[in-house]
């Protein structure tokens, strides 16, 4: 069922996606970048792995929030060097080479594993919180009320979720489950337990979520005028479209959901073609700056052994 579902996703939004383009293909194809475009796309690839960069930060933050000290440096490369992975099928790739590089430094397994469960919920929140911030004028026809308290239900429930009331009797029961109890054990799941709500990290990827929106932004910019007040209902849109390639399975790093949802949401508030191709483009400026942030953690590890 799972295969099955995967597939029908992918389907369905190659579907959407050739017909947008199909539909737009002599708009998009009249779509030019001067100079000015092509500044502001280089930028939009720094800002890109800029935020790469701090969401490795953040995720030793997530290690240090489960006692477990462990160097800033070394793991922002492992994150970098592991990004890439996720667009291969399966879509835990980049979880696994993270868990195992994390185990190889002397982490617990308990712990290398949460973290990488923790890191995504935390940006599923920080997405939330921006779309109920900003994403307002992202219904149609007067649905506005409805989608907004479906917006904050679904925050709460996620920040809900990463509460040490909450997260810590979960831990402690999925451990006993897999392990017999012993003393031992005891202090090992004692060390997993999150001692204070994670609101540095969750903060942390509000500034990665802002970064990834910004780098959007700037591609849009690069094809067409924006005006100032377009910018909040962009970055609810961004993140939105973000937060359910995330979640929605059998997409590896959301490609396609993403694509689709964007287009869905902004072809009604901006001309289609450019929207089309903004999104288009920002997918291979993300790609080309994930590949830009391993090949530069690599060399950078090679350079300090």
């Amino acid at each position: 069922m799972k295969k099955v579902l995967r597939w029908f996703i992918l389907g369905v939004t190659l579907f959407f996606l050739g017909k947008a383009l199909k539909d737009n293909w002599l708009e998009v194809s009249s779509i030019r970048i001067d100079a000015a475009g092509w500044a502001s796309l280089a930028v939009a690839t720094g800002i890109t792995l800029l935020a790469h960069t701090w969401a490795g930060w953040i995720w030793t933050w997530v290690l240090q929030e489960l006692n477990q000290p462990v160097s800033s440096a070394q793991f922002i490369q492992v994150y970098l060097k592991t990004n890439i992975a996720k667009y291969l099928p399966g879509n835990i790739w980049h979880y696994y080479g993270r868990i195992l590089a994390a185990k190889n430094a002397n982490v617990s397994a308990g712990a290398a594993t949460l973290s990488v469960l923790l890191e995504p919920l935390l940006m599923a929140a920080a997405a939330l919180i921006i779309v109920v911030l900003f994403g307002s004028q992202l219904a149609v026809n007067n649905t506005n009320f409805g989608v907004h308290i479906l917006q904050i239900v679904s925050l709460f429930l996620v920040l809900g979720v990463v509460h040490p009331w909450v997260l810590n009797p979960v831990i402690r029961f999925l451990y006993r489950l897999k392990n017999k109890k012993s003393d031992s054990e005891n202090q090992s799941i004692n060390s997993l337990s999150i001692e204070r709500y994670p609101l540095r990290p969750l903060l942390g990827e509000l500034v990665f979520l802002g970064l990834r929106g910004t780098g959007f932004i700037l591609t849009m910019y690069a094809l067409g005028s924006l005006n100032f007040s377009q910018i909040p209902l962009l970055l609810g849109a961004f993140s939105f479209a973000w937060v359910l390639g995330l979640v929605v399975p059998g997409a590896p790093g959301g490609l396609g959901v993403f694509e689709a949802t964007a287009i869905a949401i902004l072809q009604h508030r901006f001309p289609a073609a450019l929207v089309i191709s903004a999104i288009a483009l920002y997918r291979l400026i993300s790609i080309f700056a994930e590949i830009a942030g391993a090949a530069l953690a690599s060399l950078d590890e090679r350079l300090a052994n």
